[in-house]
């Protein structure tokens, strides 16, 4: 089969292969653009393998170039990489591996176009395009990858206990490739994933998190997130999640099950926000869940506090899946508040419930009403229209409190810099009660949020205190 290459191809693919032709090297494109350009994905990486050198025909094609491009060389791995236009161009000369039983990086050799096609993970990721005069533009399909590609198939191009066995990686990213691509997985290929999920425990918790990472980013991250439930494997890279799956039932009330609910918080998220971090915190919404399930005669199931639980298990995940620390805090937050607006919208609420959710909340209050909407999973079409006809009002409801108030990203107008500065008073509990006191009296509605009426609440609190402003 010929691969079509089009008007924006042709120019690079033309002075790589010249360029590998001048150095006697029999060059290809692999992987993952040759996967993705028969697919219609766009695909912005491409990936040469070369029988010799890589890093020498990266040298030559940016020497042809025009203008040159600048290559980046990665000697300890035998690769090179240039950016030309709107691409990422890697060169790698072809191998082989092997691997020791204790560790994903392989031993590493040159090898032969074969060689290499045989180390790939899945068959629709070993497909290649000849770059060379003999057979320019052919596709060289060893494992049938095109015929998987077509049936929607994910599957090893080797015996697949073997390869996940010497990359338990692939595990994942087989998982990730079925939820980007929409493919399922081969049966004989997901058995191979339960068989050997154990092996997932020599992979880096950084690379666990990409992968994640990646799933969650997918149109429908359930499909992801329930493959890894299926397989085992969640339960060594996310057990707090993998605790909430199931259903108990006593006295014929039964809970929902709470993993279940989740993956649909998670996919109804996706379709409200493309923001990674919020779509962590719908994963983690109910992480507590677990360690709050009680049983009560009169009340049934309950949950009490699994908000609170959740938002303190929160940073334990973050450390384990090394997830960076300048997010933490935001996905905290919102595990923390999410039950919040619920109870805003099932009572006659006051003013100050309102602007106590906007302060607490502040700059991310948006976010959390998105993550708020996105936790009504009920297959009642009424039910779901009435709570977020519910969210609308209280959203309009702190829209006008806010325009009033101007609380979001608010810090009352009495710092403890001036009650020490007024009162001549060191750091102490004193400085803390009396800028507390000012801030809820505003919460509160007492006071309107105004430096005079904010000052005059401090000297009031002072005095109460028996503290009083120094005489200049």
């Amino acid at each position: 089969m010929i691969f079509q290459i089009r008007d924006d191809e042709r120019k690079i693919f033309e002075v790589i292969g010249r360029a590998a032709g001048d150095l006697g090297f029999p060059t290809y494109v692999v992987g993952g653009y040759v996967r993705d350009r028969l697919l219609a994905r766009p695909s912005k990486d491409l990936d040469i393998v070369c029988v010799g050198s890589g890093i020498e025909l990266a040298k030559r094609v940016a020497n042809s170039l025009h203008p040159r491009s600048r290559v980046t060389v990665y000697k300890r791995f035998g690769t090179a990489a240039l950016k030309h236009r709107d691409l990422e161009i890697e060169f790698v000369g072809a191998r082989k591996e092997s691997y020791r039983s204790d560790s994903r990086k392989p031993t590493v050799e040159s090898g032969s176009l074969s060689d290499d096609q045989n180390r790939r993970d899945f068959t629709i990721n070993a497909l290649a395009i000849s770059l060379n005069d003999r057979d320019y533009g052919s596709i060289i399909d060893p494992f049938n990858g095109l015929e998987d590609l077509e049936a929607k198939r994910i599957v090893t191009p080797l015996e697949p206990g073997k390869t996940f066995s010497d990359d338990p990686l692939r595990m994942l990213r087989a998982i990730r490739f079925a939820t980007q691509l929409g493919f399922r997985i081969d049966p004989v290929t997901f058995q191979a994933i339960k068989d050997h999920r154990e092996r997932i425990k020599i992979i880096s918790w950084e690379r666990v998190a990409t992968e994640l990472n990646k799933i969650l980013l997918t149109a429908t991250p359930s499909v992801g997130l329930r493959l890894l439930d299926e397989s085992g494997l969640l339960g060594y890279i996310l057990p707090e999640l993998a605790a909430l799956r199931g259903v108990e039932s006593r006295n014929g009330r039964k809970h929902k099950d709470n993993f279940i609910h989740t993956t649909k918080v998670v996919d109804n998220l996706a379709d409200r926000s493309p923001d990674l971090w919020l779509r962590w915190a719908a994963l983690l919404h109910d992480i507590g869940k677990a360690k709050t399930k009680r049983w009560e005669s009169d009340a049934g199931w309950t949950f009490h506090a699994h908000d609170a639980v959740g938002e303190r298990m929160v940073p334990k995940i973050f450390r384990r899946l090394r997830l960076p620390n300048d997010k933490l805090k935001y996905v905290q937050k919102l595990v923390g508040l999410h039950q919040r607006p619920i109870s805003l919208t099932q009572e006659e609420i006051s003013d100050s419930a309102v602007r106590r959710i906007l302060f607490d909340a502040g700059e991310d209050i948006d976010d959390l009403m998105t993550l708020c909407e996105s936790d009504i999973t009920s297959k009642n079409p009424h039910k779901v229209r009435r709570y977020l006809e519910n969210y609308g009002r209280l959203r309009e409801r702190m829209r006008e409190i806010e325009e009033k108030d101007h609380l979001r990203n608010w810090q009352p107008p009495i710092s403890g810099e001036l009650i020490m500065e007024t009162f001549n008073i060191p750091p102490s509990r004193q400085v803390g009660q009396i800028k507390d006191a000012v801030r809820e009296a505003i919460l509160d509605g007492d006071i309107p949020n105004e430096y005079p009426a904010a000052f005059q609440k401090m000297l009031d609190v002072a005095a109460e205190l028996a503290i009083h402003p120094q005489v200049k």
